[in-house]
């Protein structure tokens, strides 16, 4: 097939378009013998018919072994190197009680940034002890809640909130741990939307103006110093960016160790994972290696016993375990100027597929906050008619409102057709909103032929709840 000139250069015009790429999918969803795409023994047919459109359809014993297969890398590197690991699942990237249980069953921690998201973690039964608070400015009431709950560690992200935190925890009679976010300055090779290592944002204290914080925090009694943490941004590939982030703690990390113990510290998330065949993400446990290799190395360097080394993935456990199931309601070929790369038009068109589907950036905001690419695949049919570019598009009054910039279907794509966007388990859902008043869809887990619902889909009635001008009939 020749490539369609609107397509971007990375989209591959000889990948099959009915095909299910390894690694963006997850490990149970396939297509069956008659076509359909099917995860854990249920199609997208019957997935669709019992809880509708838009769905969110989590692969339940993929994101479970994900869990235990990023536990056991860290643990294996870090125990190589004579060390120990604490992996913390990043609850920012998606959260219910259901997967706080899942990720608590493979031995992983949580974090939480929120007093609601401390809320779900806690109604999931988690002892309080494995959680970690984070947040640039979290309220008093969030604050003396996860003091008095016996949350096992706090973020101080500013010198506020040193009394704040101490204050609280002499209140209660408690001892909290707590750590410092400090920007390292390495800045992930990523949006910058999505950097959050810059000193110029709103995350953390500078690495100059860290000693000092943490001579504050050790000045009270109501607080222990557990050490620094650092976060140096989202979807990153590679692991230079997290081998010179953890040196550069390090450094400083040994400097503070002559006031006092200092026995942890978290490098924080971010690794990447595969939304399009042209993805090529860092194996987590080629990752775990090389932080092991650097810490142990900087550490003997130093002449410093190797603190727990932690760490804090959302994406990477969570991702790829989901895809989204829309329904098709309308299709239309729109004519296009062809322009080269400095955006001259080269006098030539071609055609490009808008297919619009039930759904859109109210279930899935990064492509149009981050022109974050997807891919997408017919999920009730295979098809082997002529390829034709797609744009993806919801149905939001918005026409940024666009949920795959670029991919190749079958051109038969028509109404009643069921897609299936893959990868969409992280910052899909959490940022789900109301836009154009359409409700949230459900989220529903398969395992082993049984689908069950662990979010519960709104309803109209919902949005109408909170409505006081409402007339509501007397009871």
């Amino acid at each position: 097939m020749v490539a369609n000139p609107l397509a971007p250069n990375w989209l591959d015009a000889s990948v099959d378009d009915n095909a299910l790429i390894s690694g963006i999918w997850s490990s149970n969803t396939l297509r069956s013998s008659s076509g359909e795409l099917e995860i854990a023994g249920i199609s997208a047919s019957e997935l669709a018919s019992e809880f509708g459109t838009p769905l969110y359809v989590v692969d339940e014993a993929h994101a479970r072994n994900r869990a235990e297969q990023v536990r056991s890398a860290f643990d294996t590197a870090l125990s190589a190197v004579g060390a120990k690991a604490k992996v913390y699942y990043a609850g920012k990237a998606f959260l219910c009680t259901e997967v706080v249980r899942w990720v608590s069953e493979a031995g992983l921690n949580v974090d939480v940034a929120s007093g609601g998201e401390l809320a779900v973690a806690h109604a999931a039964g988690l002892d309080p002890a494995c959680i970690g608070l984070h947040g640039n400015n979290k309220s008093q009431s969030e604050i003396e809640r996860a003091v008095n709950l016996g949350v096992g560690t706090i973020v101080i992200d500013s010198f506020v909130e040193i009394g704040r935190i101490a204050d609280a925890a002499r209140r209660a009679g408690k001892t909290q741990r707590v750590r410092l976010r400090v920007n390292s300055g390495v800045h992930a090779h990523t949006h910058s939307f999505l950097a959050t290592a810059h000193e110029d944002q709103k995350f953390g204290v500078t690495i100059a103006d860290a000693p000092a914080l943490v001579a504050a925090i050790r000045s009270h009694d109501s607080l222990e110093f557990v050490g620094l943490h650092c976060h140096i941004g989202s979807q990153i590939f590679g692991t230079d960016g997290f081998a010179e982030s953890a040196a550069r703690l390090l450094t400083l990390h040994a400097e503070l160790l002559k006031g006092g113990p200092v026995p942890e510290l978290n490098l924080g998330g971010g690794f990447g994972i595969a939304y399009t065949p042209a993805d090529e993400p860092t194996p987590i446990e080629e990752i775990a290696q090389e932080i092991a290799s650097v810490v142990s190395a900087e550490c003997a360097r130093l002449g410093i016993e190797i603190p727990v080394i932690c760490v804090e993935p959302g994406r990477a456990v969570i991702g790829t375990s989901t895809f989204t199931l829309y329904e098709v309601g309308t299709t239309k070929d729109v004519t296009v100027d062809v322009v080269d790369e400095n955006g001259v038009s080269t006098g030539q068109t071609a055609v490009r597929k808008y297919v619009s589907v039930d759904g859109g950036m109210s279930d899935n905001a990064r492509p149009a906050l981050y022109g974050a690419d997807y891919s997408v695949r017919i999920a009730n049919r295979v098809s082997d008619a002529e390829p034709a570019l797609v744009r993806i598009a919801g149905k939001h009054c918005e026409s940024g409102d666009i949920l795959v910039y670029a991919d190749y279907l079958p051109g038969d794509v028509h109404p009643g057709d069921l897609l299936a966007i893959p990868a969409t388990g992280a910052y899909c859902w959490s940022l789900a909103s109301n836009y154009n008043y359409l409700t949230r869809p459900p989220v529903v887990a398969v395992k082993d032929g049984v689908a069950r619902v662990i979010v519960r889909g709104e309803t109209e009635e919902d949005l109408l709840a909170r409505d006081m001008g409402v007339i509501r009939k007397a009871q």
